[in-house]
């Protein structure tokens, strides 16, 4: 029916409109103003809502919960959804081809460094680590190379980003960022400097290089955008559920456990609390959107900032079913390498910052 009245307007002589550049430009900034406006009423939307409509007190267990809440849900799906649109326009620019290409013949180093802050802007999960491997070490992009990219595109994730700062500012988030950024550059640097080219099996170097895509260099900025908000409805659509799951871990954690009950055991003063929330972390199976609410709960009850941080690297950093995955490609004395190298990176960030913080 579509097809039909755009064939009578253009038999009338008048050519059906497309969206423009400007026309974007004017709805997402009519947008970001009606954006801006409700995020800066949820405070005291929240508080009307608790203490007010619902008539709890702000003394109780129950409404200090349910504040924390009511608040962090809309704050953070909101905050989510701007900057993954944004990150979604970025990534149009970088697709894993692209990547592999710009990484291709880079020296060790440099190399390290730029692949480490390509990860931050590249699509990735952990069911696209053998295929994104494959191409990168069959373009001759060296191994510590690739394995810095890998290290980084999961651990410093525009979720992990946007929670960090929605919840505790920007302080925190770009701690997080740059310590992310160093462990995966020394790790891939150490492990490059090894030379454990032996242990990736041999399959994956007989295997012929894929062809590189180069459409997204010729890309308009209005499919761009279009890129943004499909970015927006497959992320958001996707960890929704976990971060509203998160949430409310964080909000019991809020509003029932007892002020410096964490410190206790991921306070400064435990020693070995650093290293236990590594190991305790790594086989956790569990994203950004969901732990971090709950990273925000302990620390508010007295964890450590270096604990709590080192034990949310660990988890998104090193998650179980990314190694499982990466032993299609690499042989166990590698993994356990990789492991062993992030794993000490992740323990010297955290002491690092319970003696700074």
């Amino acid at each position: 029916m579509e097809a039909v009245e755009n064939n009578k307007e253009i038999i009338n002589g008048i050519k059906p409109q497309k969206s423009t550049l400007m026309g974007w430009v004017v709805k997402f900034a009519l947008l970001g103003v009606a954006w801006w406006l409700v995020y800066h009423s949820l405070q005291p939307f929240t508080q009307w809502l608790t203490y007010g409509v619902l008539g709890l007190s702000r003394d109780s267990h129950i409404g200090s919960a349910i504040a924390f809440f009511a608040f962090e849900t809309p704050k953070v799906l909101m905050l989510l959804t701007l900057i993954v649109f944004v990150v979604g326009i970025i990534r149009s620019y970088f697709t894993p081809e692209r990547t592999r290409q710009i990484l291709a013949g880079k020296r060790e180093s440099a190399g390290n460094v730029l692949a480490a802050m390509l990860g931050i802007v590249t699509p990735f999960c952990s069911c696209s680590a053998v295929p994104l491997f494959m191409g990168f070490v069959q373009a001759g992009v060296p191994l510590g190379v690739t394995l810095s990219f890998l290290i980084a595109a999961p651990m410093i994730n525009e979720v992990a980003v946007v929670l960090l700062f929605g919840m505790f500012g920007w302080k925190v988030a770009l701690v997080y960022v740059t310590t992310g950024l160093i462990i995966a550059i020394v790790s891939g640097f150490i492990i490059g400097r090894l030379k454990l080219e032996r242990f990736v099996e041999d399959w994956v170097y007989e295997m012929q290089m894929a062809q590189i895509d180069a459409e997204t260099s010729s890309m308009p900025f209005t499919d761009r955008i279009v890129a943004g908000k499909a970015a927006v409805i497959e992320i958001v659509g996707k960890v929704w559920p976990y971060v509203v799951a998160g949430i409310a871990v964080g909000a019991g954690i809020h509003g029932y456990v007892p002020e410096g009950f964490m410190a206790s055991f991921m306070g400064k003063g435990a020693w070995w609390a650093v290293p236990a929330a590594v190991v305790l972390g790594v086989p956790m199976y569990s994203n950004a959107a969901g732990i971090i609410p709950v990273v925000h709960a302990l620390l508010e009850k007295g964890a450590a900032l270096g604990t709590v941080l080192a034990f949310m690297m660990a988890v998104i950093g090193l998650s179980l079913p990314e190694t499982i995955i990466l032993r299609k490609v690499l042989k166990m004395q590698l993994i356990a390498v990789f492991v062993g190298v992030v794993a000490t990176g992740i323990i010297a960030v955290g002491y690092l910052f319970n003696v700074i913080f």
